[in-house]
């Protein structure tokens, strides 16, 4: 999905500094999520540009909105998002759950009716995981994530997640990962 010039300002890149920083300072209770909007190569398609614009800035205000102003929200490219952000095992579950229904929600567009919209989200934390180490942690939300593709709920990354072949950080077979190297 290709950003307008406006769009592309008003979303920013994941601070990946900010979210070490997370981690590092609330280990237990940080969660790395990765949402992956689904159909988005349809809207554009289907409805315009425009219109897919303005489903990746309302996913931009979402994410910001449920995560809060001390997380780490940005996109990752496309129409691929990171969050990571303090939030407690106790409430981890309910707080993805609440995301996807939050994602769903159908977007507004100025010049028609509004935009159906669905995404897949996966998520990963250090106290389940056994480690910091932000590129385990994102390669496990990653393969959640696609565990539980279109399906409507959220995945949380358990250590069986992190023994998944990868290539450069991402699950390997992924799109785009064909050509950037050997899996590790």
């Amino acid at each position: 999905m290709q950003l307008g010039r406006s769009q592309c300002r008003r979303t920013p890149d994941y601070n990946t500094a900010k979210a070490r920083h997370l981690i590092d300072r609330y280990t237990d209770s940080a969660t790395v999520v990765l949402v992956d909007l689904d159909h988005c190569k349809e809207i554009n398609d289907s409805v315009g540009h425009a219109a897919g614009d303005a489903v990746l800035a309302a996913t931009t205000k979402r994410l910001t909105a449920w995560a809060g102003s001390r997380a780490a929200v940005g996109r990752l490219g496309g129409d691929e998002f990171a969050i990571t952000l303090r939030t407690g095992p106790g409430r981890r579950e309910l707080r993805l759950a609440q995301l996807v229904r939050m994602l769903a929600e159908p977007v507004d567009i100025d010049d028609g009716p509004p935009v159906d919209v669905a995404a897949s989200v996966g998520a990963s934390s250090p106290d389940v995981l056994g480690t910091t180490d932000m590129s385990v942690l994102q390669r496990a939300a990653d393969a959640a994530l696609y565990e539980g593709k279109h399906s409507g709920c959220a995945v949380l990354a358990n250590v069986r997640h992190t023994a998944m072949p990868s290539i450069n950080g991402r699950r390997a077979g992924r799109p785009g990962t064909h050509s950037l190297g050997r899996a590790t």
